[in-house]
């Protein structure tokens, strides 16, 4: 056995002269201790929270999303999107015309984004999961029909079991000049009825989505469109294809996943997370760096024992190195007893949901939400080591020093 760490060992387990030690030790492992737990539940929280926040923007995100590089709208009626509407790996190919518009109904009225679908679009089934009021409908035997976001709803105050007091949607006409005498001619209007109210998000929750028919007739666009979303097959890779679309479709339009769609909100996402890491490993540090006053008040009461090892033959880097794995032991031994008790809390968390949160949202568990990755661990575990043996290597430094007093006193 390796005698630095046999007689570190000794130590930790050995009774002290001076009972202060023993209290300093219990600190230092408490705190270590806490700190590892609250980070790594923390963190796993962050991951919930982040896994919680994609689901409900994925709901109404697009795996792929063309766009034109320049300008509003394109034209989709070419060889290729209609040789790509028929491509193996896709689920739903919708057709997308948005512009904002005026939103009225009875006296209140609202600015918000009109969202022109094809039929595909309701070949999302996680629709459904969305709405709070009514039904995710779009068309019937009796005409076109508008689900609105939350956002607009609050403004408006729609019921939508009213069919006889549709929705009114206002768009400026194009290409006219501007009528001072009667600024209504200066608008087309239509009305529709609203069939559903849908909440996701705030970003969202200002759209109000209509059939693909119904977006042409107010915004006078015959064949052009905005965008083109795409679902794809479960088991098709939604990288490997974008980079098929981007080789085929040159540089005339932008394809976007996910993660480009809303890069605002993985970047939200990831420095919040990063933002408590900080903070908490400070907190963490603090109370690693209690092992220096425990190991510095060691040293003193060991001294006879450092004069013995000294005189038996004893070097300073085995000195040095008992009490660097002294220091390592105490901080180590919280830290893994945190870990365990951190996985322990957030499995309970995960199996019985004991913390709730509001059921604002009907997307939204109760439960507070919880990640687990292994990599939280790995780098809540190699902080404490990291700034651990920082502490204990300065400390173990003043058995060095008070080695050479002895020598020097003698």
């Amino acid at each position: 056995m390796n005698t630095a760490f046999y007689i570190a060992r000794r130590y930790l387990f050995a009774k002290k002269s001076t009972n202060a030690i023993n209290i300093i030790s219990a600190i230092s492992v408490v705190g270590v201790f806490v700190g590892s737990a609250a980070l790594i539940i923390i963190l796993s929280a962050f991951n919930g929270l982040g896994e919680m926040v994609l689901k409900m923007f994925n709901t109404m995100t697009p795996q792929l999303v063309i766009v034109p590089a320049k300008g509003k709208t394109f034209e989709p009626n070419t060889a290729y999107f209609s040789q790509l509407k028929k491509a193996d790996g896709i689920y739903s190919y919708v057709e997308v015309l948005s512009e904002n518009a005026l939103l009225k109904y009875n006296d209140k009225q609202s600015v918000g984004l009109i969202k022109g679908v094809s039929p595909d679009y309701l070949k999302n089934k996680s629709l459904d999961s969305t709405i709070i009021d009514g039904h995710f409908m779009l068309d019937n035997a009796s005409g076109h029909y508008a689900v609105i976001g939350s956002a607009i709803q609050n403004f408006l105050v729609v019921n939508t079991t009213d069919p006889f007091n549709p929705l009114q949607v206002y768009s400026p006409k194009k290409g006219k000049r501007v009528s001072s005498i009667n600024p209504g001619d200066n608008f087309t209007v239509l009305t529709i009825p609203v069939s559903g109210v849908f909440e996701v998000q705030q970003d969202f929750d200002n759209v109000a989505i209509v059939p693909l028919d119904f977006a042409r007739q107010l915004l006078a666009e015959p064949s052009k469109i905005s965008s083109i979303e795409l679902l794809l097959n479960p088991g098709v890779d939604a990288e490997e294809f974008k980079e098929g679309i981007e080789k085929e479709i040159g540089t005339q339009f932008i394809v976007k996943d996910r993660i480009e769609q809303n890069s605002a909100l993985h970047s939200i996402l990831g420095s919040e997370k990063w933002a408590v890491y900080i903070i908490l490993t400070f907190i963490l540090i603090i109370a690693i760096f209690n092992i220096i006053g425990s190991l510095t008040m060691l040293v003193i009461d060991k001294l006879k024992d450092i004069s013995v090892l000294s005189s038996l033959g004893a070097g300073k880097k085995l000195i040095k190195r008992i009490f660097l794995l002294e220091g390592m032991m105490i901080t180590m031994t919280g830290c893994i007893l945190g870990l365990l008790v951190g996985l322990i809390f957030c499995l309970v968390q995960q199996k019985f949901g004991l913390i709730k949160m509001s059921q604002d949202n009907p997307m939204i568990s109760n439960a507070y939400p919880i990640g687990l990755k292994w990599t939280d661990f790995l780098l809540v575990f190699l902080t404490v080591t990291v700034f651990s043996f920082m502490a204990s290597a300065l400390s173990s430094n003043l058995s060095v020093k008070k080695i050479d007093h002895l020598n020097q006193d003698l």
